[in-house]
């Protein structure tokens, strides 16, 4: 039982970063907040995403060219260009580095207002920190395991951020409900969303992609969107409402 708690606390904690921060912080510029609270999320990245830690900077920059090119040949994480899940996830993080070191260019236009902590990234994002990381997590399964079969899930803590971005991005373009029809295959994966932080309603976001709440219909929660309104009643972001 103790394992399953520590991967639920993992999969909620790692992704609200990866939701509210680089989507809707880093991405969008949903919200703002001060230079010394950037840095702290930094840091609430690094502990959360352990090993699978992603630069704000590059997570944003791609999510842009996502918005830009979705469905199409241009789109860095799209399910239509790949055969399945797995296949999208790799060409993904392969798309992914490729703008992280530079290989791969985008227009400047994509790159305005994105977030950036390059000497603490180069700590945080490199192939030693994550060896590191994999080994804190086989402590903690060696801690907290009870049977043999209880490690299977350890490859899925290693990856968890790339996991969930590949949940979000593969099922939200093949599977769920639509409030509007637009020129791509978005969709709302879970009417009411406890699981994804809010990032379930896909087609609400695409239609809206500058609206602080993917919720538009009155039987949706955005979970993310009220943790927003709860960190700004605390000071620490003011949402930017569009």
């Amino acid at each position: 039982m103790a394992i399953f708690i520590f991967i639920l606390i993992h999969w909620y904690a790692s992704l609200f970063f990866q939701s509210v921060f680089h989507h809707r912080y880093a991405a969008h510029n949903l919200f703002t907040m001060s230079k010394f609270w950037e840095k702290m999320f930094y840091l609430g990245c690094f502990f959360t995403q352990g090993s699978s830690y992603i630069s704000a900077y590059t997570y944003g920059l791609m999510h842009r060219l996502h918005h830009a090119h979705t469905d199409k040949a241009e789109d860095p994480h799209s399910p239509h260009n790949d055969p399945n899940p797995f296949v999208m996830m790799w060409a993904t993080r392969n798309n992914y580095f490729n703008l992280y070191i530079g290989k791969t260019d985008a227009a400047e236009k994509y790159k305005k207002n994105l977030p950036e902590w390059e000497r603490f990234d180069k700590i945080a994002h490199n192939y030693i920190t994550r060896f590191c990381w994999i080994a804190v997590y086989i402590i903690i399964y060696a801690l907290l395991t009870t049977a043999w079969w209880q490690w299977l899930f350890l490859p899925a803590t290693v990856i968890m951020g790339s996991l969930q971005g590949m949940a979000v991005n593969w099922w939200a373009h093949k599977f769920g409900y639509e409030n509007y029809k637009l020129t791509n295959t978005s969709k709302n994966i879970l009417p009411f969303d406890f699981i994804f932080w809010g990032e379930a309603y896909h087609n609400n976001h695409h239609k809206y992609p500058q609206r602080p709440n993917n919720a538009t219909k009155w039987f949706e929660w955005d979970m993310g969107f009220q943790t927003m309104v709860f960190l700004q009643k605390l000071k620490i972001i003011k949402i930017k409402y569009q």
